[in-house]
């Protein structure tokens, strides 16, 4: 599931070469500008008691620091954006943008934002309309129909129900659990009794990761997949009702994932974001280009439709995820050092990606099913994303482009994520001893 509401996704790049080096962070979103300083208020005190969204480091006498989750004493509400809070006994301002009335064990804010966007239709129509992705897990569980039979399985964030409707028709487990948080779970109920599946699918509201069960499951099922693989980290929920519901021989569906990165030309996107500003209607407009750089390549293009040619050289997995072993703490920081041999004399403006998941068989004569987002296949709902660089270089075949991906999760905003990418070309006539470890 991949949907780009409020998406904050730093990528800082760092290139090494002869003539040409950058440094550069890209942001999807900017955070919203801190107040230095607010004049005092008498407004009269009220008593409420919200909690923080996230850390907040206080600038000045006149505001108050805190961390994620702390209690504070709302005292007065000047304004829209500040309010007059006490915490432990200080008083000061407080930005009511990290502020809930609800505790962080009962909502993140992110949550409020994620579940409320699957609350609506507009997102389940895409992804049914993704005939690739819905199509595979079809394919998985049709492979697999008779070793389904009887089985009881976990829908993790199901939706409105397609894939439990397709266990429970194909497979005909002898329980399913629908589990879904969004909004759309009263509409799920009642596609459920629509079709006659309601002996077999059990709808619950709530997160799966909550649910109580006298026995474990043989199956998990979930579309936990997002940009870049993790964004959304739907896949937390994923591995905590793994832990805590499925039996130690069970199958979780996808079964393994990989990210994977290849360096690219993109004159067109490059061109309509840079080239541009050369000349508009026979005026010289190349003072914006600074403006443009800023604004426009600094942010990775999302939906990029990439062509097969495009890539450099083979593409190489920069993320594995086994979904049986794989745990929280392991989702924070992902790093991986690739080498790329370009395969081609070309302009190189950036980096691709994006991901494959398979589906193990549950018999042995059965075959794995893989869903790939990648631009040999038929086009999905998540495409694939571009990274540009500030500027273009020239590449020639045989060449190296060697260095590092990391991906991190974001330490306050805990659904999203970083990326950091360093890189630098080997020419062929530098190759030998690069190859050697040679200092040049």
């Amino acid at each position: 599931m991949s949907i780009f509401y409020f998406f904050f996704l730093n990528v800082r790049m760092s290139f090494e070469g002869n003539k040409d080096s950058f440094v550069h962070e890209q942001h999807i979103i900017e955070e919203q500008d801190r107040m230095n300083h607010i004049s005092s208020t008498n407004e009269k005190e009220i008593n409420e008691i919200v909690y923080a969204l996230s850390n907040f480091k206080g600038v000045g006498q006149h505001q108050l620091s805190f961390v994620k989750g702390a209690a504070i004493r709302v005292l007065g509400k000047p304004d829209d954006n500040w309010w007059w809070g006490e915490i432990d006994g200080v008083k000061g301002y407080i930005p009511v943008n990290h502020l809930t009335y609800e505790s962080l064990q009962q909502m993140y804010w992110e949550d409020t934002e994620y579940f409320g966007n699957y609350g609506n239709l507009k997102i389940h129509h895409e992804m049914l309309s993704d005939r690739p992705r819905t199509l595979a897990y079809q394919s998985a569980i049709k492979n697999n129909a008779q070793q389904l039979r009887g089985k009881r399985v976990i829908d993790v964030g199901s939706g409105t129900g397609i894939l439990s409707l397709m266990c429970a028709k194909y497979g005909l487990p002898s329980q399913i659990y629908a589990v879904e948080a969004s909004d759309i779970v009263e509409h799920t109920k009642t596609i459920v009794e629509k079709n006659n599946l309601g002996e077999i699918i059990q709808v619950v509201h709530g997160y799966a990761e909550e649910l109580k069960l006298e026995e474990r499951v043989d199956l998990i099922i979930s579309e936990w997949m997002g940009t870049l693989l993790l964004f959304e980290m739907m896949i937390e929920s994923v591995i905590l009702t793994r832990d805590n519901l499925l039996k130690e021989k069970g199958t979780l569906w996808p079964s393994s994932a990989n990210l994977f990165l290849v360096p690219c030309s993109a004159h067109a996107q490059y061109s309509q974001k840079m080239e541009f500003w050369d000349s508009q209607f026979g005026f010289d407009f190349s003072p914006l280009k600074p403006v443009a750089q800023q604004e426009f390549l600094h942010k990775p293009v999302h939906n990029h439709e990439m062509k097969p040619e495009d890539c450099l050289s083979s593409p190489v997995s920069v993320v594995f995820i086994d979904m049986k072993t794989v745990t929280v703490a392991e989702l924070e920081h992902y790093m991986h050092h690739f080498s790329f041999q370009i395969q081609k004399d070309q302009v190189m403006h950036g980096f691709a990606s994006w991901f494959q998941v398979t589906f193990d068989p549950l018999g042995h004569n059965n075959d794995v099913v893989i869903l790939n987002t990648g631009p040999w296949h038929e086009l999905t709902h998540w495409k694939q994303n571009l990274f540009l660089l500030d500027e273009p270089i020239n590449i020639k075949e045989g060449e190296i482009i060697s260095g590092s991906f990391e991906l991190y999760r974001h330490e306050e905003w805990r659904r999203h994520l970083r990326v950091l990418l360093k890189f630098k070309k080997v020419p062929n006539e530098m190759k030998e001893n690069w190859e050697t470890g040679t200092e040049t």
